[in-house]
Parts: C-alpha cells; sequence; structure tokens
C-alpha cells in the first residue's frame, strides 16, 4: 500500500487532534492509499493466501456495528470488540484480496510500531452504509468539542468524498480484541478505525481516531518525567570523577 500524498487531510489532522474538553484529547488522522503493492506488501500477499486458497476465496466477517445496535438496542461503542454471546447475527464476507487490503492498511498506517500480519477475517466487519458509519463517527466528534468539529464538518466528509467517491465504497471497519488492539492502552475512552474501499479507483480511505483520558495523558507525562530524570542522574554519577575508579 502506497500512502499518497494530501495535503488538505495534514491540513484536518491537524485540526482533529486539536479537539478536546475537558475530559479528553481527540487523537485522529485520515490517510489515503492507493491499493498498489509497495515494500513487503508481496510478503503479506502471500502469508494471506498460503495453502493453496486464491484470492477470491471468501472470508466471513464479523456482524456490521448496525445489527448491534439493531438487537441491543444500543449505542456503538467501538474499539471495545466483541458481541454477546447467543446473540444471532448476519455475517457478511470479503475475498481474501480485500482482506489483504485492509491488513496492508493497517500495516501502512501503524508502521513501525505495531504488525497486523495475523489479523483475521473476523476482526473486521463490513458497514452497511456511508450515513451510519457518518452518525457513529459524527456521535463520537461532536460531543468531544462542538465549536472545533462542527467547524471542520463539512470540509472533512466534503475533502474524503472528493478523494474516494463515498457512493461508491465499501465501507469496513476493524474491531480487534484488547490484545490487537493498537488503542488498548490505559486511558483509551473509545477508538475507531473505518475503511473507505473504491475498487475501481483502487484506493482505500482509513479514517482512525481515539479518545485518551487527560488524567492518564498527565500521569504518562508524570512517568516519562519520572524515567527522565532517573536516567539523568545515572548518567551525572557515571560521569562524576567520584564515580571513576583508579588502579
Amino acid at each position: 500500500m502506497k500512502l499518497l500524498p494530501n495535503a488538505h487531510f495534514e491540513s484536518l489532522n491537524s485540526k482533529l487532534s486539536s479537539i478536546e474538553n475537558n475530559e479528553c484529547q481527540i487523537d485522529g488522522r485520515v490517510e489515503s492509499y492507493s491499493c498498489k503493492m509497495a515494500g513487503n506488501d508481496k510478503k503479506l500477499y502471500k502469508l494471506i493466501n498460503k495453502d493453496g486458497e486464491t484470492a477470491n476465496d471468501l472470508q466471513a466477517l464479523s456482524p456490521s456495528q448496525q445489527s448491534f445496535m439493531a438487537q441491543t438496542g444500543s449505542p456503538v461503542i467501538t474499539g471495545l470488540g466483541g458481541f454477546s454471546a447467543g446473540q444471532e447475527q448476519l455475517y457478511n464476507t470479503c475475498s481474501r484480496k480485500t482482506l489483504y487490503y485492509l491488513v496492508a492498511t493497517l500495516n501502512a498506517s501503524f508502521f513501525p510500531d505495531y504488525d497486523f500480519s495475523d489479523a483475521k477475517s473476523d476482526e473486521f466487519s463490513q458497514e452497511p452504509s456511508v450515513q451510519f458509519v457518518k452518525k457513529v463517527i459524527e456521535s463520537n466528534l461532536m460531543p468531544a468539542d462542538p465549536q472545533v468539529y462542527g467547524g471542520i464538518q463539512q470540509q472533512l466528509w466534503q475533502t474524503i468524498d472528493n478523494e474516494i467517491t463515498l457512493s461508491e465504497c465499501d465501507i469496513y471497519s476493524y474491531n480487534p480484541d484488547m490484545n490487537s488492539d493498537p488503542y488498548a492502552e490505559e486511558g483509551t475512552l473509545w477508538s475507531f478505525n473505518y475503511f473507505f474501499y473504491n475498487r475501481k479507483l483502487k484506493r482505500i480511505i482509513f479514517f482512525t481516531c481515539r479518545a485518551v483520558s487527560k488524567i492518564a495523558l498527565a500521569n504518562r507525562h508524570d512517568q516519562d518525567m519520572s524515567e527522565d530524570m532517573y536516567v539523568d542522574e545515572i548518567e551525572e554519577m557515571s560521569s562524576s570523577p567520584a564515580a571513576v575508579m583508579t588502579y
């Protein structure tokens, strides 16, 4: 997958990450990828299509978030993964080739900190419509900071549409368990990962976002400061004349 430079997205990403309130800070980005193999993509493609399986073989996906809402009557809280046992769900499928594109996009976006090569198809879902996904995204971002998000809302969706043509897209989400979730660290309040895939353009827009507790951010900062001070003290002790041994 090749990241496609987009100055409009870079500007929007800066504004997305400025969204905050008294409780949380938003960390989000929108990226455009060409579905062309680059770097280690060929190795990943062979891994996903191993054991004689072909690129067109269908893989079962997890139920969409809409089906979860329809059965439970509960709002979608993304990033928590999984559905309740015993619920009857309708499953969508995707080809191995599409699964490869989704996994390769994750690898490209989170490189070098995370590797999703072992991700399975049931960690992904196909969402029913652009309108549904927009509603989920906005139900997360608008309450966080109505002024800032309200100011970029129209520009955000118009820029995405200009890049990918939303009416021609299949939309997928990534809903991993806690062991696979790149946002599963302490202090993450919610997160989402959406892929807008236009087969004709051979392009994917990846929209990933999370809300991080300000208390957790402050604790993390204090911990980093303490670690830095400890390292400085060790270095100072090791370089002082009293620490030098003579024979």
